[in-house]
């Protein structure tokens, strides 16, 4: 695409860079430079020029800016910026503050027709990489904190804490459920459609995790156990970045393909760190019994050696009821300890199918659709649903309310006990992978032996630490012990 440079007797004011991603700094860059005369032209680097430095699309950052009221034109720049100056000759270029006491190789061409170099004043310095590799490195360790007023009440030490994380890595752990594969998509907004009210976007980036099941599995490595975990996936690359991701991980897996379906792909398209709108690819229907025999035949070996066998079930199809039963079998006399987690984005789910669990771990509104109860208390609704599926204890998942614990108590059978914990993470930046890292923490605290309100506090403290960045990332001993310490 050829660009037309517009020459008129009007002083021109030149701005040249990358633009990878349009944020505050480069509009106080561009507001500052447009005051600075009449005409403004931008020059953006081409993707040939910028190289390494351009991981944008020379088309879609063009797009942005033209985007911008404040720019009269944009010109894609194919050679060297002292080139362009000499030919352009605009009256002033306009460079940010901190290049001021660095070599710019600009000026000497500036100064051969009498243009003059302008540095703009002194605000916040953004890079548009730095802003990507926050949003989904980085976490506000500093917005965590233990529930110390808890520990006191349940009698519970920092020093106990650190022994039942180190004693994670003694564990062998089996998972099976659906797994997910997360894609979060940066885009940059360009404004609302003319055509009909929508808004349009303008995607930048496009970051994969591995969730689901997938990522209970991938925690409980993280945390130290030998992991087996068992899932179903489609024939297509999503199951091959699923199998390098979590082998990578060090997870040992058993992905059956069922080429009736894909594996499940969820798409969150997102824009200065909110969600605009997700996007699933997944099949809801139950798998063949004969891929369920498949699945229940390696199973049963890997059980046999087993100290924790959680189910991580999101209603796509994995895990039918026949096959459920099935694997509770297999180990109901065994001592594994056993824990579930259904959850539900419609009115499908229903945690209390999984019988006989020494941990459910249900939103409020998941133990609501499976007890068909929406006016009792919270004491009510979780002794029903523990009555329900035959349960130990109940983690009821409130949110931003934290976490609500009805557990059976050490004085005997029948005798029920009930607490509650604050979410820990003052400052979550994506709750999404919250209950996945709550579920296997609190699950890995029982297996080694610790009792309900040590797993409560584990888990709750993982579920901050996730929640502290964005996408599904693998928990470590490090992280936990780092926090409790």
């Amino acid at each position: 695409m050829t660009y037309k440079l517009i020459m008129d007797k009007k002083p021109i004011v030149f701005v040249s860079g990358n633009f990878n991603i349009l944020h505050p700094g480069h509009l106080r860059l561009l507001r500052f430079a447009k005051a600075s005369g009449d005409r403004l032209i931008v020059g953006l680097e081409s993707d040939r020029l910028a190289g390494t430095a351009s991981y944008v699309p020379e088309s879609l950052r063009l797009l942005g800016l033209q985007s911008i009221s404040l720019i009269d034109e944009v010109v894609i720049i194919d050679e060297p910026i002292t080139e362009f100056i000499s030919r352009l000759r605009p009256d002033i270029v306009v460079k940010g503050k901190e290049h001021e006491l660095q070599f710019n190789p600009e000026l000497a061409a500036i100064e051969e027709y009498g243009g003059r170099l302008i540095f703009s004043s002194g605000e916040a310095v953004f890079s548009s990489l730095d802003l990507i590799r926050k949003e989904f490195q980085e976490q506000e360790i500093r917005s965590i904190s233990l529930p110390q007023e808890y520990l006191t009440r349940r009698h519970i030490s920092r020093d106990r804490l650190t022994k039942l994380v180190e004693s994670f890595s003694k564990l062998k752990v089996c998972v099976i459920g659906d797994l997910i594969i997360d894609e979060y998509i940066t885009c940059q907004p360009l404004g609302m459609s003319q055509e009909d009210p929508t808004i349009v976007v303008t995607p930048l980036s496009s970051t994969r995790f591995i969730g689901g099941a997938g990522i209970v599995a991938a925690h409980a490595a993280g945390l130290g156990a030998k992991v087996d975990f068992f899932s179903v996936t489609g024939s297509d690359a999503s199951r091959e970045f699923a199998l390098e991701g979590l082998s990578t991980a060090q997870v040992n897996v058993h992905l059956f393909i069922d080429d009736s379906r894909p594996t499940t792909l969820k798409q969150r398209y997102r824009s200065n760190e909110k969600s605009l709108f997700r996007v699933s690819h997944l099949h809801q229907s139950g798998i063949s019994i004969k891929l369920q025999q498949r699945i229940l035949k390696v199973i049963k070996q890997a059980l046999k050696s087993a100290d924790l066998l959680v189910f991580s079930d999101f209603n796509y199809g994995c895990l039918p009821q026949a096959l459920v039963e099935q694997i509770i079998d297999l180990v109901s006399e065994s001592g594994v300890i056993l824990a579930a987690d259904s959850q539900s984005s419609s009115q499908t789910g229903d945690i209390s199918r999984f019988k006989g669990m020494d941990l459910i771990t249900p939103t409020e509104r998941e133990a609501r659709i499976s007890t068909r109860n929406r006016e009792d208390g919270l004491v009510i609704l979780a002794e029903k649903l523990r009555q329900d599926a035959v349960a130990k204890n109940i983690f009821l998942k409130l949110g931003e309310e934290g976490l609500f614990i009805h557990a059976e108590s050490s004085e005997g059978i029948g005798t029920l006990l009930n607490d509650r914990i604050s979410a820990l993470n003052s400052i979550p930046k994506d709750v999404a992978g919250a209950g996945d890292s709550l579920l296997i923490t609190s699950a890995m605290s029982l297996a080694s032996d610790g009792n309900i309100w040590e797993a409560a506090c584990l888990g709750s403290l993982a579920a901050a630490v996730q929640v502290g960045r964005v996408g599904n990332t693998p928990l470590t001993i490090e992280e936990l012990l780092r926090e409790i310490r």
